[in-house]
Parts: C-alpha cells; sequence; structure tokens
C-alpha cells in the first residue's frame, strides 16, 4: 500500500452532518443492472465529460481479502489482472455475485442456504472496477452510499477515504478524486468489511427469514463518477407550500448549494427552470466556499402556482410530477447542472382524541392500508420486480408500504411517485439501531462515532426522500423510539434538510424527548389469531394506528410450494405442525406452524394430504386477511376510537416463506392476497363478526346513491334459510360506511357450518360487490387474559367442519387471449355447471402456459370466487405476453368443492 493524504476538499460524513448534503440530482442512481463479464474483469465504465455527468460504474471483480496477497496499491491500479475473481452488478452483495456466477446452489430451496459456509464472509472482500476519462480538465468526484458495513476506498494505487469515515449503510460519501484520475484507464477499488447488524449501522432481518450467510455485506447502491467545473450544485431540492383545504394555489421554494471547488474567488450564473416558470441569480464565492442559493415566490412570481396539479395517492386522484432543471455557469461555460422531479402535496399527521396518529393528505382524512415491505434477501435490484410488486399493491387496494430499514434504491421511490403508492420508511428496530434504546434487542450500545453516522445517515436520507411526494413519513425509531441524544441527531439532520412530512418517533406506543408520543401501537399479532379477533377494540383490533399485524402464516399455493420444498419436506409440512420450518423464521417464537396447524385443523378438520392442506389454507387465509382489512376500514368513521391506520405484518417476503407474505416471492397469490383485495375493493359489502351487521364501505372518492344490500344465508348443501334485502342505500365517500341491516343471532334450522352471500348492486341493478362468508354457530372463542406479544389464544374453534360435506361441483370456463403492445389480457367465463343446489365455494383461476406452470405477474380484476346454481361470471387476467415464453396461455380452474381442470385461452 502506498499511503499518501488525503485530497484537500473531501466530502464525507462529516461534512454530511454539518450540513453539506452531498445530494443527487434524481436519476443519478438510475443504473440498472448489466450482464455479467467474464471472470476477473468488470465492465469498464466510460466516463462522460460533460460538465454535471453522473455515471454510475457498470460492475465490479469481487474477491475475499483472504485469496488476495497484493497490496491495496495493486489491486487498485489499472491492469491488475483480477484473476479467478467473480464479476459483480453495479449493485451487489458479495453472496449475490457469487449466487450470479454459478457459486452455490438455489438458496431459495430446500435447505440450500444454511449450506453456505459464513466463514468465507468473515473477512473483507475486495470490490474492483475500471472506468475512463478522457478529459482531466474537470473536477471528478466518487459519489456514493450503500456500502455495507464500511470500506477503504483507493483510487489508482492512492487512498482516497477510510473505513473509519466510510461506514454505515446509509451514509454519503462524495471524494473529491481529480487529483488522482487521469486520461485513459483508472481504476476504483473498495475493501469491504464485513456486517454484523448488532454493531454496524446497517441493515439486518430480525425474524423476517433465514439471514444471508454474508449477511449483505458489499456495495448495494451505485457508485457514481461526477464531473464538474470550478462550481458545484449540491443538495438541490424544492419545498412545497400547498393551501389546505383548498388546493387553490401552491408556492415554490428551490433551494440548491454552490460550491466552489477552487482555490480562486469565482462568479456563478445559476438559472433554472420548472415547467414555463424560469429564474436566474449571480453568487459571488470566495475560494472553496459554499453558499445556499434560494430561489422563491417573493422573487420570482412564477413560483406561485395557481391550480396545482396536485399529486394524490392512487385511488384518491392522479399523480402528476414536477421537474426542476438548474444549471451553473461560469465564464460563460456549464459548470454543472442538477436535475429534480417532485411532487405538490401537503400531509398532516395530528393525534386525535384517542391519541391515535390520524394522517391527512391533502386535507382528507387517510385510512392508512398498506403491508411491510421486504427487499430481496440478497438485496438483489431488480426494476420489474419492484415495478410488478407495487402494482400488485395497488391492486389490492393498499394505499402504503412500510419500509423498515432496508430502504430501497432512488427508483423504489421514483416508482411509487408514479404508481400513486404512500411509503412509511424508517429505521430497523432491535439491532443497532435501537441498541442504545432496547433493552430487549441484541444491538450494541452507541457510542460517539454510531452518533455520527445515525446523523449522517438520516441526513443522506432526509435528502434523498424529500422530493418524492410518495414519501409520508419517517419512522425515527420502531419498536423503541430514540432517547434525547439520538433524537435530536436525526431532528437537527431532518431540519436542515428541510424535511416536508410528519417525523413519528416510533412504530410503537412509544415516546421521544421533543416528538412525544407516537400515536401507534406495536400490540400484534404475528401468529394466528381468529377472523374475529379483528372486531375487537383492543390489542390488534381495529382501532387507533397498527404499525404491524397479521395472523402470521401464510401457506403459498401448492406451485410455489413445490419450488421451494422438496417431497420430504412437504409432507411433513402437513403431516406435522410441531416441525421446525427452515422457511418460516429463524425465531424460536415463530420456528414452527403449531398455532396455525391446531387451529387449521379445529375448524376445518385434519388434513388428509398436502393437496388438501393446502386448500384448507387458502380458505383460512381468505377469511382472516378479509377480515382484517375489513375491521380497519369499516371502523375509520367511528365517533370512539377509530382505525386510522394499518400495516398488514407483511406484504411480501424477500424469500421463499411460510408466513408474512400477501404475495410470495414468485409472485403468485394465494388465498391471503384475494381475501384482501376483496376487502378493499372500491365499493363493497361485508359482513361484520362482532355485531353480525351488514355494512356497505365506500372507499371512492365519490358518494353512491340508490344502492341495495342482499343477504342470503345457506346450509352446505345450498338450501337457503335467510333472505333479506335492503334498497334505497346512500354511503358517502371517502372511506365513509353505512349499515345495511343486522343478520338475525339465529336461524331456525340453520346448520352449525353455514354460508353468508352478500350482493350489493346499485341503482340501474349492476352487482357492484359480492361477498361469501363461512361461518358457524359456534364462533371461536378467545382467550383474552392469555395474549401475549405475538397472539391472543383460542379456547374453542369455530365449527367449519360441515364444508367438507360440500358436494363435488363442477364449473365450466371459457377463455379467450388478446395481445397488444406486449400486454395480453384473458378473459375467462366461469359457469357453475351442477345440477343441484350447492355452490361452488372459492373457486381459483390461475393462468398457466401449456406445460401448466403459473405465468406471473398476473392482475385479475377478481378471483376466488363463489358461484351458486345457474351463476356465471366473467374475470380478466392482465399480464406481460413475454412471461408465455412462447406459449399459449391456458387456464386452471379449481376450488374448494370444484374438480380441478385446464382450458385452452388462446
Amino acid at each position: 500500500m502506498l499511503p499518501r493524504p488525503a485530497p484537500a476538499h473531501r466530502y464525507t460524513t462529516t461534512t454530511l452532518v454539518l450540513g453539506l448534503l452531498a445530494t443527487l440530482a434524481s436519476g443519478a442512481w438510475a443504473g440498472e443492472r448489466r450482464p455479467a463479464v467474464p471472470h476477473g474483469r468488470a465492465e469498464t465504465t466510460r466516463v462522460s465529460g460533460a460538465a454535471g455527468a453522473s455515471t454510475p460504474l457498470a460492475g465490479f471483480a469481487v474477491q475475499s481479502t483472504a485469496k488476495v496477497s497484493d497490496s491495496a496499491a495493486a489491486v487498485s491500479s489499472p491492469g491488475y489482472p483480477a484473476t479467478g475473481w467473480h464479476p459483480a452488478g453495479p449493485r451487489s452483495t458479495v453472496l449475490a455475485a457469487l449466487l450470479a456466477d454459478g457459486v452455490y446452489a438455489d438458496p431459495f430451496h430446500s435447505t440450500n442456504l444454511k449450506k453456505i459456509a459464513r466463514a468465507d464472509f468473515e473477512v473483507p472482500w475486495w470490490y474492483r472496477s475500471d472506468f475512463t476519462v478522457e478529459d482531466t480538465a474537470r473536477r471528478t468526484f466518487l459519489d456514493f452510499s450503500g456500502v455495507v458495513s464500511a470500506a477503504d476506498v483507493y483510487v489508482n494505487g492512492r487512498q482516497a477515504g477510510s473505513a473509519t469515515d466510510v461506514r454505515g449503510a446509509y451514509t454519503r460519501h462524495e471524494l473529491d478524486i481529480t487529483s488522482l484520475v487521469r486520461s485513459g484507464t483508472n481504476t476504483v477499488a473498495f475493501r469491504v468489511r464485513p456486517n454484523d447488524p448488532n454493531k454496524d449501522l446497517t441493515m439486518g432481518w430480525l425474524d423476517w427469514l433465514q439471514p444471508p450467510p454474508d449477511r449483505n455485506m458489499g456495495i448495494v447502491r451505485d457508485v457514481v463518477v461526477r464531473r464538474s467545473g470550478p462550481v458545484a450544485l449540491r443538495d438541490v431540492h424544492v419545498t412545497t407550500e400547498l393551501a389546505v383545504p383548498s388546493l387553490a394555489t401552491a408556492d415554490l421554494t428551490v433551494k440548491a448549494r454552490a460550491r466552489n471547488d477552487t482555490g480562486a474567488p469565482v462568479t456563478a450564473d445559476i438559472g433554472g427552470s420548472i415547467g414555463g416558470t424560469e429564474f436566474r441569480t449571480t453568487v459571488s464565492l470566495a475560494a472553496h466556499e459554499t453558499r445556499t442559493v434560494t430561489f422563491s415566490p417573493a422573487g420570482t412570481p412564477g413560483l406561485h402556482l395557481t391550480e396545482p396539479r396536485v399529486w394524490w395517492p392512487a385511488g384518491m386522484g392522479g399523480q402528476p410530477l414536477y421537474d426542476l432543471d438548474l444549471t451553473a455557469t461560469v465564464a460563460g461555460q456549464t459548470s454543472d447542472t442538477a436535475h429534480e422531479t417532485f411532487g405538490i402535496r401537503d400531509v398532516r399527521a395530528p393525534l386525535n382524541s384517542d391519541g391515535a396518529r390520524q394522517y391527512r393528505i391533502n386535507g382528507r382524512a387517510l385510512l392508512v392500508k398498506g403491508g411491510g415491505w421486504s427487499p430481496d434477501e440478497f438485496l438483489r435490484w431488480d426494476r420489474a420486480y419492484a415495478e410488478d410488486r407495487l402494482k400488485y399493491a395497488v391492486d389490492l387496494g393498499l394505499n402504503t408500504i412500510r419500509l423498515e430499514g432496508h430502504l430501497e434504491p432512488d427508483e423504489f421511490f421514483d416508482l411509487a411517485d408514479r404508481h400513486g403508492v404512500l411509503t412509511l420508511p424508517g429505521w430497523e428496530c432491535c439491532d443497532k439501531w435501537e441498541g442504545e434504546v432496547n433493552p430487549s434487542g441484541s444491538g450494541e450500545k452507541w457510542n460517539d462515532a454510531d452518533h455520527a453516522v445515525a446523523k449522517a445517515s438520516m441526513a443522506a436520507e432526509a435528502a434523498r426522500l424529500r422530493d418524492h411526494p410518495s414519501v409520508l413519513s419517517f419512522l425515527i425509531g420502531s419498536d423503541s423510539a430514540p432517547d434525547a441524544a439520538i433524537e435530536k441527531g436525526y431532528l437537527d439532520a431532518l431540519r436542515a434538510a428541510d424535511w416536508p412530512v410528519p417525523v413519528v418517533p416510533a412504530a410503537s406506543d412509544a415516546s421521544s424527548p421533543q416528538l412525544g408520543a407516537s400515536g401507534m401501537k406495536m400490540t400484534g399479532p404475528y401468529d394466528w389469531v381468529p377472523p374475529g379477533y379483528w372486531y375487537a377494540k383492543r390489542e390488534g383490533g381495529a382501532t387507533g394506528f397498527n404499525s404491524e399485524t397479521s395472523a402470521g402464516p401464510s401457506i403459498p399455493t401448492l406451485d410455489t410450494l413445490r419450488r421451494m420444498m422438496t417431497p420430504a419436506e412437504l409432507d411433513t409440512l402437513w403431516r406435522n405442525p410441531d416441525a421446525k420450518q427452515y422457511h418460516r423464521s429463524p425465531s424460536s417464537t415463530f420456528g414452527t406452524l403449531r398455532i396455525y396447524g391446531k387451529a387449521l385443523t379445529g375448524r376445518y378438520g385434519a388434513p388428509t394430504g398436502l393437496t388438501d392442506y393446502v386448500r384448507k389454507a387458502q380458505l383460512a387465509q381468505y377469511e382472516n386477511v378479509r377480515a382484517q382489512f375489513e375491521a380497519y376500514g369499516r371502523n375509520a368513521t367511528d365517533a370512539k376510537q377509530p382505525a386510522t391506520g394499518m400495516i398488514h405484518w407483511m406484504f411480501n417476503s424477500g424469500w421463499t416463506s411460510l408466513h408474512w407474505q400477501l404475495t410470495d416471492r414468485y409472485l403468485d397469490q394465494n388465498g391471503a392476497y384475494f381475501g384482501a383485495k376483496k376487502a378493499n375493493e372500491p365499493l363493497h359489502v361485508q359482513y361484520s363478526y362482532d355485531n353480525r351487521s351488514v355494512v356497505v364501505v365506500n372507499n371512492r372518492p365519490e358518494g353512491a346513491q340508490g344502492l341495495s344490500a342482499r343477504a342470503t344465508l345457506f346450509d352446505p348443501d345450498g338450501t337457503r334459510k335467510y333472505d333479506k334485502t335492503v334498497t334505497g342505500m346512500t354511503v358517502a365517500g371517502n372511506g365513509a360506511h353505512a349499515s345495511a341491516l343486522t343478520l338475525p343471532s339465529s336461524v331456525s334450522g340453520l346448520s352449525r357450518t353455514y354460508l353468508l352471500r352478500l350482493v350489493l348492486t346499485d341503482a340501474d341493478g349492476k352487482e357492484v360487490s359480492r361477498n361469501v362468508y363461512w361461518l358457524s354457530t359456534e364462533p371461536d372463542t378467545l382467550n383474552w387474559d392469555g395474549t401475549t406479544w405475538y397472539y391472543t389464544p383460542t379456547t374453542r374453534y369455530a365449527d367449519l367442519g360441515g364444508l367438507a360435506s360440500m358436494a363435488q361441483t363442477p364449473v365450466s370456463a371459457t377463455a379467450t387471449t388478446r395481445s397488444s403492445d406486449g400486454t395480453s389480457t384473458t378473459t375467462v367465463t366461469l359457469r357453475h355447471a351442477g345440477s343441484g343446489t350447492t355452490p361452488a365455494l372459492l373457486t381459483d383461476a390461475h393462468l398457466v402456459d401449456a406445460g401448466g406452470k403459473p405465468v406471473l405477474p398476473v392482475r385479475w380484476s377478481d378471483n376466488e370466487v363463489s358461484l351458486w346454481p345457474g351463476e356465471s361470471v366473467t374475470l380478466t387476467a392482465t399480464y406481460r405476453t413475454a412471461d408465455l415464453h412462447g406459449s399459449a396461455p391456458g387456464v386452471r380452474v379449481s376450488g374448494w368443492n370444484t374438480p380441478e381442470r385446464t382450458v385452452p385461452a388462446a
């Protein structure tokens, strides 16, 4: 190693804390994954010489320091052979690179992940990349974050940064490497240190999944080479002030830091535009001076907008975005440029009279209906995969995604902006992030350096996220709130960044010295409870804001199960609920399916095989997830203890999992998915487990009039026992509800297991909502006194065993497909084809290819529907034509009491 002093002007963690937030313009991290290149070389990146250019490195070659004896100077010099190294993408953990290189078997299958030795990742690893520069007259900077957990940085054989400063997954670093680069090929190398979430302010996996053996060590965001002239533009952003509730006007303020990177005074012209409004000023800067430049409506009347285009979450309005372009010019030559995309919206989150956090967006109350987001376990970024999941969230009627740590790259928030999905980012629980304040966690206590890293992390993330209209809040604590010192660091950084939306001290019922009470609760459950649980206004029931909650296990479809487990493991799955399940959780609390399995048998009867187990699981998950969302939806407008928000724990899993997911790793959709989709439909009729009321919830902005609600009770064989219709109903919009009727407490002759069919029709007699329940005259009984942090025991199960007596009922299907512009739509008509009275319960349509493999992702208009004799329903499935891989589509139809069959859909 050939050490040398750092360049005179380096912008790292320390300067971030001081307020020189080195924010990249939106899109500066937009490098997509590129194909791997041969062993020993990473693709050489050609760096643009244009002022304001930001060029992400195309990829790296990686190798363990245990296998490299050469000096850092040699490794980081152009021409170093890197023989036997592994190719890696521009954002890659060590293990992600090795998986892509075929070193290990599929870690999502069986226990393959367990076979990867952790010892291989307990030493630093080298990341090496070449880039070319033709013009060295401009200044050159290396700009990056996403180092897990710390790194020494070298350029062309010289050290440019130390792991003492370059540490923490979220801190941003800008290294001035002007004096180190040369015309032609240049090399940058990172010696990345191992990660330990209990010791480092990075990221871990808690009880979500089996942790990766490398603990995500690597570089998981783009490393960008930036070029500029004598004056650089940094910290560019727009603050917006929307008139609420009129939404008639909005004031925009543009801010930027103009930085003189030379040793002499300089005068710069700073000019920009938003839409048709242009603005300009001149700023004089002393040597190495940085000055904030501000454009406001007072000096630029065009920044006072009338009739602004207001951004709304999906389902509440549109998602218009604005563009800011800014240029610094010195002596007539462009010195630097910046671009930001932003939206105009107003977010408030006061505490209501019950002390619960009540969000309001653009003056309208918002019931947060969300899910907990997980990235890929190995932090592999795939834009299309992320967008598919966000489209699923919209399809489910969700409006929010919570990111507990694992804060995704810029493109994720760009996608959330464009699809209207609100985000709740925040720090994670229980490891180093809460080591100072969470006595039940595993994180180590903080030292002074940790406080600096935490503050720099907050500064960097605030600068990165503040212009995204999809960002609803930032949670600076999860299970625990920060203490006074930590909170002050966070809040100082947020204020310096002009943070525009509410800051919440914790996701749990906790308080911090400055912010006060969180207004949230984290009362579970996390394991199985019956559907009626959600209606109780206590613990995790539908009152206040529950930041993470669900009934735990979510058994995937049979297709997914066969992809992720061996036949022997599948046999154990249905036979032995007490067995440890590797694909559930590393936690001893959630290591088995004991509670879930006992409830499944107690309510539906013991499974007779894998297929029977899976079909019972889908009924159980449908009814439970539906009840969870329905209860929160019904109680949102209550006068006392209203429900204000709920995050289903979780939306997805980062690997092949048996719990906490509405959609699985492969984007297949099970009962949990369609239960949520049913509950969150725009205009919805539902049953209340607590008081037997039939309620209509209107999630549309506008009210609805002239509605008719019909409730019919049936024995499992289809014998009608009760029927009542209420007409002339009116329901206001924005989440309001109206009660149609209350079912009688007893009905003569009704079987112990029975069916409830609800049908809602509009003023023209068109069916707008249908909802079918399977219920029991012997309801589930909860032992509230036995409640733990993760569930409430059930002392008696509802008797749903009568469903087993339902006669097999055929359902006919016809399907056709039309394709245009890369998108296919398959239209399926399902018809009850039986001659008896028994309905076809929870009939599922699965789009498959010619080999019977599911075509995913797919968005259905509706699914898992129940049909009575003579009834039919037409469904549509929309998907990418390319996902057929040249095959003809088919539709596989099955159901609780419907034999499986597949029909062509070409």
